[in-house]
Parts: C-alpha cells; structure tokens; sequence
C-alpha cells in the first residue's frame, strides 16, 4: 500500500499549520513552504475543511487555521479524510461486498491489519510529531 500524493500534500499541511495553530495562514504560504502545488492544495484543503480538520476564513486577511488542537489531529484523522476509510480489502468494509466473508480465512487477517494500521496511525498525532 501507498499513500497518494493528494495525501502526503494534506499531511504536510496540517503538520505546517500544527506549527502555528493559532494563525490564520494563506494557501500560498502553505503551498511555498511544504513545496505544494498551490491549485492542488486549495482542493485538499476543501476536504480537509470538510472533515473538520481545518476552518477557512475569507477575505483579504483570509486563509486556513487548524480546527483542533495538534495534539487532537491524528495521521488517521489526515489519511481518512483524503482517503476515506482505510481497508486493506473491501470485505473489511463491507462484508455484503463479497460472500465469502463469512467462510474466508483471510477475511479476518484483513481485520486485524486494518485495526491495527489504523491504531498505529491514530497514534501519531501533530502536537507528537512537532515534538519528535
């Protein structure tokens, strides 16, 4: 598995804006300072803004601002926003989508490495990374 670039752009935000959590911060310093494509990082941010992760502000003093605290923003929190929830295979999320869920051997190594990619991600949070 390999997270997409959409992904690693939304990481490198929230980790930017974990550093300054009080400010209100423009796309364009985001983009230049983690090197982001700046019309690709006003989509990400939309989603981000979406997933209560960040809050926009308009106007000329107008930008982006974390939503929580850093050490309330985890790497699952970033990964499930762009991603959407994350399964190694589609029975994990919906055992309707294959039947031999039921039967499969497989079905539940499937569910314990979701739960616990998805407890090592949640685990890392921005406030600990900041720190590190």
């Amino acid at each position: 598995m390999e997270i997409t670039r959409e992904t690693d752009y939304a990481i490198r935000c929230v980790y930017y804006l974990s550093g300054k959590p009080d400010e209100v911060t423009m796309v364009d310093e985001i983009a230049r300072e983690m090197e982001i494509p700046k019309s690709f990082l006003a989509k990400i941010v939309q989603k981000l803004a979406k997933a209560d992760i960040v809050k926009s502000f308009r106007g000329v003093k107008g930008g982006y601002q974390l939503a929580r605290r850093p050490k309330d923003l985890s790497l699952l929190d970033v990964v499930e926003a762009v991603e959407g929830s994350i399964a190694m295979n589609i029975c994990v999320l919906d055992r309707q989508a294959c039947d031999r869920s039921s039967t499969c051997r497989i079905h539940p190594v499937w569910a314990e490495i979701r739960k616990d990619f998805r407890k090592l991600l949640g685990k890392h949070d921005f406030a600990r990374l900041r720190s590190q």
